[in-house]
């Protein structure tokens, strides 16, 4: 088989070690002769490299090549001259013709400020809704500047109505409502909350079509009607009719608008224990109770109930089920009173809420143009077309009706228009017949995030068509036109100017930019065509490659600046040929005669001066690297500890360890200097070695020698870090002297720590100490105690610092406003005979004995009056009552040692000093546990006023764990009774199931500080099934009610177990109806918290806060 030949190495560039050699070797000839010839000045300076041609980057090792200055012809920079037209337009900043909208048929969005998607929705439904926005319009101005809320509301309306803008800033209308923009609220809440705050603020207006807006829009009416299944007749109330502004629908279990509607007027029969008391009838009689609805509203808003309220997590949850509602709604059926005719509403807006938890998500409105009838979806800033569908999916064959755009006009609103006095439209005007309605659309459409529906009224016109009209009396004229106040629309205007200017200010900027760009863009190629230069006989001119680079690459250039690559004799040395270009003369002329500078570099501006100079130190470098590589082999002798003979010099072993490990360089280092600094004491003789880093060793003359002159080239006059000692010198005295002293200052704390462990041997080794009765102890804090023993038991690097004096810790344990002990003692056990501290690990104070004690005072700064002293007293035990002595009363003196203690004395009487002796004849089961008497005496009120601020951290806890146990017996077990009276650790871990034991069932539930009792029975009532009412709750032997408490006020912490029992009194009932009238209370406590605070909640109603 044949060897194919090798092309791999064709085309290939020299490499840099043979480039290098040749260099070195041309360099040494220089140096040799002193002369420096043309063609060392050609090989040197590079001149004689060939252009150039094929390298992507531009080389530094060929002034001829300009490769890489400029991208190829289809590629692109991420910045400068050359990076693309999109990346340039973007750093002029946003382009205001974006922001335009596309047509004036095109509503306008609104920005999000933070979490504000749900008032822009309602905003949207509110502006697009005709009558509503002109209604709006014909607020007079100085009632608008008498109500900054209408004030902010027409401004937001108008610029939606006439601005150029895509998009409207709605922060002005949210800070007049001082509304938090970063936080999420409901939209239903914020529309019914802002027709309220709307009512009140145009009650000021005289114009009657402004003034009666909201209720002539909105407002309809219902009432509750209750009758009696014997007589017939309504109660009284039934007559009663209640405003309404939506009507709010059960979702849960429900398919369509219809089927929900139907729920809301379905009759309710009220039998058995749930009769009426009829008046008429004088008994309690079966009835139905019933909603009618008596009025509609022209915009019949309808609420879909998809949250719900969970009572076992007290939160709610959302219900995303498919719901399905019409084009076309007939309400002439559900209507009560009216018989003739037909009501019939048009689908105006779906608000849908997107995402599946309820206190987050997005808000959007798809709403249609009641002029064009085409659909919208508003996305906060975005605006998109829908088409004819709600969905922008085809859903109708007919062809929509064309409407013209509504022009803007400089116009007032006539103040003589009236309105619908009260919102009822069944006493205003004559209903829809069903002989004119030519058609039915019965087309249904269905979402599983739509939140509320809008539907508007239909209309018959005056020509016998039927249009949709956003209010009964109020309506336009045919071809009328919407009228925005004079001095809004010029402000409007002038914003549109203002937009306008931005838009031509910006093009110009284009423009300028892109043809500055593109003039630039020539310019560097043309230089740079003409930059090579074709001969050796032809003149030339050096020029800075990064001068070079920097004008390729951006738009603008300063002058050229050629003083990077001259050397100090004006010239090009040749050390900076690599950082400089060979321009040809059309080249340099191009850019000398635009950008000036200098110094100008000719064709024989080249340094010889510099050449010779490069050539000694080259040769110089050689010279060091030879003797350098001698001296190592002399310094491994040395380390090995082969010295020869002759004198010999201390250096720091450290630092030619390190010296040794560096790379052998042309020349000395920084580090090179310094080779005694480490082994001189700060009184310039040599440092003992056994001090901390001052180990050394001995080198010949000849390594000495190398290392002081290349550390002088370093750092001449080095003084400190050259200091010379030789093999007679002597360390310095003074020195050694401080190093005997520490020594034995090691030596004596040595001694000190093992006295320590020896005088106290049990404390020492963390034993427990068997205590007396009769012998007087002392408290000190566990913490001081375990640094002693951390000290005492440590030494060398690793040893722990000292305690603190003990009298500085005493005064701590001691309150300054009584001088009394601020820490409880500890407590005390009986175990086999003996005495103990019951905890000593978990105690914050420790016992210890009296001679400890004053030990401790002599060697660690104690006060022997200053401390904390204690004796053992006992409570009695006796079965029967044996002493005779009553239950507070203490023992008196007479009772001596050998007189048996009378049946006055009840059991838990605290013995005397006096009868101590007498206590010791009794085992643990005749005494109670002994008990700690400490002087000074502990400080109850100090102590319980900490306590209480720690119980109130404890207090406020979150989603933790408590156990509920159901107990069917008469009287619950002890371990039920004890477990509950007991508060369990936060960090204790609990069992999350439910178990099933011989006395009733467990069950954990997930509760915060502030989950009230009321919540707290409805989890009890879910889990055990039983009603509220029935439920007796304990914690140990304590009942706990009231229903408004939370489980803080009740003292209840997490891990708590709480037991409950049923009374059996009440009938049990369906727990669905309690969580609906619960629902409806959650929400309008939200209502109130999530914008309490607003100009919103300013001006609640009074039926609102009598709730509360």
């Amino acid at each position: 088989m044949t060897n194919r030949p090798a092309t791999r190495s064709k085309n290939k560039r020299q490499k840099v070690d043979d480039d290098a050699a040749v260099t070195s070797r041309l360099f040494r000839q220089i140096h040799s002769s002193g002369q420096v010839t043309a063609d060392d000045i050609n090989h040197l300076y590079m001149i004689s490299k060939p252009v150039c041609q094929g390298c992507r980057l531009n080389t530094k090792d060929n002034p001829n090549c300009f490769c890489g200055l400029i991208p190829p012809p289809n590629g692109s920079r991420k910045s400068g001259l050359w990076q693309k037209t999109s990346d340039i337009l973007d750093s002029l900043g946003a382009d205001p013709s974006n922001d335009l909208r596309a047509s004036l048929e095109s509503p306008a969005g609104l920005t999000n400020l933070g979490a504000t998607c749900y008032a822009n929705s309602i905003l949207q439904c509110l502006y697009m809704n005709k009558l509503f926005r002109e209604g709006i319009f014909c607020v007079e101005q100085d009632v608008l500047k008498q109500q900054p809320v209408i004030d902010q509301l027409a401004r937001l309306f108008a610029k939606l109505h006439a601005s150029k803008m895509s998009f409207i800033d709605s922060a002005p209308f949210i800070r007049t409502l001082e509304l938090d923009n970063g936080v999420q609220q409901d939209s239903h809440e914020f529309l019914t909350l802002l027709f309220s705050l709307l009512e009140q603020c145009l009650s000021c207006s005289t114009v009657a079509r402004a003034r009666t807006v909201v209720q002539d829009l909105f407002r309809g009416g219902v009432s509750h009607v209750t009758k009696c299944s014997q007589c017939g007749n309504e109660s009284a109330a039934s007559s009663k009719i209640e405003d309404f502004y939506e009507l709010e629908l059960n979702v849960k279990g429900l398919k369509s608008l219809d089927e929900s509607l139907n729920d809301y007027l379905s009759v309710e029969e009220l039998r058995e224990d749930n009769q009426y008391y009829c008046e008429s009838c004088a008994a309690r009689v079966d009835a139905s109770r019933s909603i009618k609805l008596r009025s509609l509203p022209t915009v019949l808003n309808f609420q879909l109930k998809r949250c719900i309220f969970l009572p076992n997590t007290t939160k709610k949850k959302k219900i995303t089920s498919v719901f399905g509602f019409p084009r076309e709604l007939d309400m002439s059926d559900r209507l009560t009173g009216h018989s003739q005719g037909k009501w019939l509403y048009d689908l105006s807006a779906v608000l849908i809420h997107k995402g599946s938890a309820v206190n987050s998500g997005h808000y959007v409105a798809h709403i249609k143009d009641e002029n064009t009838e085409q659909w919208w979806e508003f996305d906060d800033e975005q605006v998109s077309s829908l088409g004819q569908h709600p969905f922008g999916e085809e859903s109708s064959k007919s062809v929509p009706k064309p409407s013209s755009i509504e022009p803007v006009v400089q116009a007032t609103c006539s103040k003589t228009t009236d309105g619908v006095a009260n919102g009822s439209h069944a006493d205003t005007g004559e209903p829809l017949s069903s002989a004119s309605n030519n058609a039915t659309d019965a087309q249904m459409f269905s979402s599983t995030e739509a939140y509320m529906l809008t539907y508007i009224l239909r209309r018959p016109k005056n020509d016998g068509e039927y249009t949709q009209l956003g209010s009964g009396e109020a309506s336009l004229e045919k071809g009328s036109s919407i009228s925005i106040p004079s001095h809004l629309y010029e402000e409007v205007s002038k914003l549109n100017e203002s937009l306008s200017d931005s838009c031509e200010q910006y093009k110009l900027k284009k423009k300028s930019e892109m043809d500055q760009i593109t003039e630039k863009r020539e310019e560097v190629r043309s230089v740079l065509c003409a930059a090579a230069v074709q001969s050796s006989q032809e003149p030339y001119f050096w020029i800075s490659a990064d001068w070079l680079r920097h004008w390729a690459d951006n738009i603008t250039s300063p002058t050229i600046d050629n003083s990077p690559i001259t050397c100090l004799h004006g010239k090009l040395p040749v050390s900076k040929v690599g950082q400089a270009k060979r321009l040809s003369t059309n080249s340099w002329t191009m850019l000398f005669s635009k950008y000036g500078g200098g110094p100008i570099l000719a064709k024989d501006d080249y340094c010889t001066d510099c050449v010779l100079e490069e050539a000694r130190g080259l040769v110089c470098a050689d010279s060091y690297r030879d003797q350098r590589m001698l001296m190592r082999e002399i310094a491994e002798a040395a380390l090995s500890g082969m010295l020869p003979d002759g004198k010999s010099y201390y250096v720091s072993k450290t630092w030619l360890q390190q010296w040794l490990r560096r790379k052998t360089l042309d020349a000395p280092c920084e580090a090179d200097s310094g080779p005694t600094a480490s082994i001189r004491c700060p009184h310039g003789e040599l440092l003992p070695e056994k001090a901390a880093g001052a180990r050394r060793l001995l080198i010949p003359e000849t390594l000495w020698l190398f290392i002081v002159e290349s550390a002088n080239t370093v750092k001449p006059n080095d003084l400190e870090g050259c200091s010379v000692f030789l093999l007679e010198s002597e360390p310095c005295g003074i020195c050694s002297t401080n190093l005997s002293e520490e020594a034995c200052e090691e030596d004596s704390m040595r001694e000190f720590k093992l006295k320590q462990r020896q005088s106290h041997e049990k404390l020492a080794q963390g034993k427990s100490v068997t205590l007396s009765s009769n012998s007087k102890y002392y408290l000190i804090p566990s913490s001081w105690l375990s640094n002693w023993r951390s000290f005492i038991s440590t030494s060398g690097k690793n040893a722990s610092p000292p305690p603190e004096t003990l009298n500085s810790v005493l005064e701590l344990l001691k309150c300054e406003q009584h001088s009394r002990l601020l820490k409880r003692p500890p407590q005390l056990t009986w175990r086999r005979g003996a005495i103990f501290q019951k905890s000593p690990t978990l105690d914050e104070l420790a016992i210890i004995t009296e001679n400890d004690w004053k030990v401790f005072c002599e060697d660690w700064g104690g006060i022997d009056s200053g401390g904390v002293s204690a004796i053992i007293e006992f409570n009695i035990r006796m079965e029967g009552n044996a002493l005779g002595l009553s239950k507070d009363t203490p023992l008196s003196e007479e009772h001596s040692k050998d007189t048996p203690l009378s049946e006055e004395h009840s059991k838990d009487t605290p013995l005397s000093e006096e009868h101590m002796d007498s206590a010791t004849a009794y085992d643990d089961s005749e005494c109670g546990d002994p008990i700690l008497k400490t002087s000074p005496m502990v400080c109850e009120d100090c102590i319980g006023e900490r306590e209480s601020s720690e119980l109130m951290k404890k207090l406020n806890y979150y989603n933790e764990d408590i156990r509920v146990c159901l107990v069917r017996g008469k009287e619950p077990p002890k371990s039920i009774l004890s477990a509950s009276e007991k508060s369990l650790e936060l960090n204790r871990r609990t069992s999350k199931r439910s178990r099933k034991t011989t006395f009733g069932n467990t069950s954990n539930f997930k509760v915060s500080g502030s989950t009230t009792i009321y919540q707290l029975k409805m989890m009890i009532w879910e889990s055990f099934g039983i009603v509220k009412e029935n439920q007796i709750l304990h914690k140990g032997p304590k009942i706990i009610d009231m229903e408004t408490a939370t489980l803080s006020d009740m003292n209840i912490f997490p891990g708590d177990l709480l037991w409950v029992k049923d009374s059996e009194i009440h009938e049990n009932r369906d727990i669905a109806d309690e969580l609906s009238a619960c629902d409806q209370k959650m929400e309008i406590q939200q209502t109130e918290e999530g914008f309490r605070g607003t100009l919103l909640t300013s001006n609640i109603s009074s039926q609102i806060m009598g709730m509360f």
